[in-house]
């Protein structure tokens, strides 16, 4: 990890909710922003952020998402992710996020991640699938 990232540090970006990230259960005239996705925009958007900060040969793992999805917002709308470095203890790295649409915040929570080596996690994961 760089000595630059720490607290404070701030990102964010900017999507369309299109018909992959909605839900489809009640018909194409309700297809709303599903949570499942919202959390992976978030998770990806945080890490994206973070590989800026990190040596060669890091890379960022999920390890905690805490999250309100407070509003729905239609497919075809635009989605900011906004999020911010609150704590970095160690290799943990905790980011306090809000997604907001064109009218409202449509949720907020917070995110943990946690910075690993990639050649050492793909040897211990390779041990692991031989047991």
């Amino acid at each position: 990890m760089k000595a630059t990232l720490v607290p404070g540090i701030a990102g964010r970006k900017t999507l369309t909710v299109d018909e992959a990230r909605c839900i489809a259960f009640m018909g194409p005239e309700n297809a709303v922003y599903a949570t499942p996705q919202m959390v992976s925009d978030v998770e990806y958007a945080i890490r994206d952020f973070l590989l800026g900060y990190l040596d060669p040969g890091e890379d960022t793992v999920g390890t905690h998402v805490t999250i309100d999805h407070l509003a729905a917002t239609p497919r075809g709308m635009k989605v900011t992710i906004e999020f911010a470095v609150t704590a970095v203890e160690g290799r943990s790295v905790r980011c306090g996020f809000s997604v907001r649409d064109a009218v409202e915040e449509c949720g907020r929570g917070s995110h943990v991640r946690f910075v690993v080596d990639v050649e050492k996690t793909r040897a211990r994961l390779a041990k692991k699938r031989a047991m």
